[in-house]
């Protein structure tokens, strides 16, 4: 069993930046590998980046490629997402979950999710 908690969005300009936490606790949360998903009103939520539980590798979607970095310490059972250059089109809440398969983006691959936060980008 697995409990994720997100911290982290807020509002901000069109090309600034956040940062979203998410604390992955469990016994086995080193095994997992970690996805951020997003869910804008009226869309699917949709895959956004991952990271393996294994070598870390990274996962990126073409929307947010170059401008999303995920990073996870897995000492203090942390993923982030730093999130830059931010445009409207990023305003969604995000999610951060967690899958025993890496590198997916199919939500139905992830069993744990965390509470979801709200990102909002405006001028």
């Amino acid at each position: 069993q697995l409990q994720l908690v997100q911290s982290g969005g807020g509002l901000v300009q069109p090309g600034g930046s956040l940062r979203l936490s998410c604390r992955v606790s469990g016994f086995t949360s080193d095994y997992y590998g970690i996805g951020w998903f997003r869910q804008a009103p009226g869309k699917e939520r949709e895959g956004v980046s991952a990271i393996s539980s294994g070598d870390g590798s990274t996962y990126y979607a073409d929307s947010v490629k170059g401008r999303f970095t995920i990073s996870r310490d897995n000492a203090k059972k942390m993923v982030y997402l730093q999130m830059s250059s931010l445009k409207p089109e990023d305003t969604a809440v995000y999610y951060c979950a967690a899958s025993i398969i890496d590198g997916t983006y199919s939500p139905n691959d992830y069993r744990y999710w965390g509470q979801g936060t709200q990102v909002t980008v405006f001028s």
